[in-house]
């Protein structure tokens, strides 16, 4: 008979963390609503004599990523600035750990390397809102699996 997973086994998006190291210094980054990290293959077309089909060959990845952020922090607009003015362009680290206590798998940490700012709100107002957000979209370099999860239990 085949199992089915467990409903408590499934992460709660709000059970983890994530931090940021920029510099020497490490700071929560308790203003992330959402934050969403893709690998995505680069993929050239390949064709061969005896076949139409037009195959797909993986040449490399790219990385990037959105997150939305509570609009508390100048931390990231001070970095576009400084871009902006002086030219000088921060990367900097992201760890990201789920952590769901009432889960089987344990937890996930994953850090992003070379995080790369894309796109900054310098400045935002907004008579409608509860209260002020922005999105950040970033590119990455790399990517560090440090702990995974464990395979749920089946029920």
């Amino acid at each position: 008979m085949a199992g089915f997973l467990k409903a408590g086994d499934t992460i709660a998006g709000n059970a983890g963390t994530a931090t940021a190291t920029i510099g020497t210094e490490t700071f929560e980054m308790f203003m992330v609503r959402n934050l969403r990290a893709t690998a995505t293959k680069n993929k050239a077309d390949v064709r061969v004599l005896g076949n139409r089909n037009t195959q797909k060959k993986a040449t490399g990845w790219e990385g990037s990523g959105t997150m939305t952020i509570y609009y508390v922090t100048s931390r990231f607009r001070e970095m576009m600035y400084d871009y902006i003015q002086n030219g000088k362009d921060t990367y900097f680290d992201i760890q990201i750990t789920n952590e769901d206590p009432t889960s089987a798998t344990g937890k996930q940490i994953v850090t992003l390397l070379d995080v790369n700012l894309d796109e900054v709100v310098i400045a935002a107002l907004d008579t409608e809102a509860e209260t002020l957000d922005e999105e950040v979209s970033f590119t990455f370099q790399g990517v560090d699996l440090g702990t995974k999860f464990t395979a749920p239990t089946l029920g």
